[in-house]
């Protein structure tokens, strides 16, 4: 049995807040990521995990020993760091003859390895390379996906989703001007995916919304695709399924069209439109010789019927 696994009745109040923090939730906790280093990373493998922590901070957990592991191949000390620093998302680092500069992200599913998918560097610019202003800690950033590999092939849908759950931070009920702050643009090209990310800077524009202007923040990676290691798709409609206290209520005769707009029906007892009472105008009154003429055929209908 795991060592973690072993604690069933917590003995201190300090156990206590640790387990039920751990629990399932209907809402759950912030996804934190854990940065690994392998056993044979190089200086710019090591930068860029630095970095990546540096944009996910405090939602990151930076491992700074090497660690000798393959996640392709063997999956359990991944699946146990996970569980020890209760992290649904990794990036493990590492450099060798066969798949140089080398970046491996994926994500957890009960602390169990979901989907995984291997990046290779090709080009790098750390943040310490561009000498601008950078972001303080923990400011949620804005994401822009670029290119139809994105929506067209599965890989790339998978890469975008994971790109998402990895970047995009605590779920916020407002949003601030003043708080969007800097942009990761994920474009895809020719079989690369670059990597870019802008400070946002807020110019007067002599009206009430501001001018937008971008400057590059760092880091720029130029990655390519290699390995991956995807889910099924049962499995990946589990991990999706939304609990159902959460699920929003069905609200009977309210329908909604594309733009937004709420449509409800009413349900009504039918109506006699003869008897309805209008507003009378002068123009509409009928004439005398109108009247004598409605009443006649009145007059011989009911002969008619007797």
């Amino acid at each position: 049995m795991d060592a973690l696994d072993r604690v069933i009745k917590p003995k201190t109040k300090r156990t206590k807040r640790f387990l039920e923090k751990r629990e399932p939730k209907l809402s759950e906790n912030i996804k934190n990521a854990m940065l690994i280093k392998g056993g044979n990373a190089n200086s710019m493998v090591t930068q860029v995990l630095k970095d990546v922590y540096a944009l996910k901070k405090p939602y990151g957990v930076l491992y700074k020993k090497k660690n000798i592991t393959r996640p392709f191949e063997d999956q359990t000390s991944l699946e146990f760091f996970s569980k020890k620093s209760d992290c649904s998302l990794f990036m493990f680092g590492s450099h060798n003859k066969k798949r140089p500069n080398n970046l491996v992200m994926g994500r957890m599913y009960d602390y169990h390895v979901l989907d995984m998918i291997e990046l290779g560097i090709e080009k790098f610019v750390s943040l310490k390379d561009i000498k601008n202003s950078k972001c303080p800690e923990g400011t949620k950033p804005m994401l822009i996906f670029a290119g139809d590999d994105f929506d067209v092939t599965e890989d790339y849908r998978r890469l975008k989703s994971l790109l998402i759950d990895f970047f995009r931070g605590p779920t916020v009920p407002n949003i601030r001007l003043a708080g969007l702050e800097y942009v990761l643009h994920f474009t895809a090209l020719n079989g690369k995916i670059y990597f870019r990310s802008y400070k946002l800077l807020l110019k007067k524009s002599g009206c009430r919304t501001p001018r937008i202007e971008l400057e590059e923040m760092g880091p720029s990676l130029d990655l390519v695709l290699r390995r991956t290691h995807l889910a099924s798709d049962d499995l990946y409609k589990l991990s999706m399924k939304m609990p159902k206290a959460l699920k929003p209520k069905k609200k009977k005769n309210v329908s909604h069209d594309t733009f937004g707009t709420t449509y409800g029906r009413i349900h009504m007892q039918k109506q006699d439109l003869s008897k309805l009472q209008t507003r009378k105008m002068k123009g509409l009154k009928k004439r005398p010789a109108e009247r004598i003429t409605e009443d006649q055929e009145k007059k011989s209908k009911r002969i008619k019927k007797n």
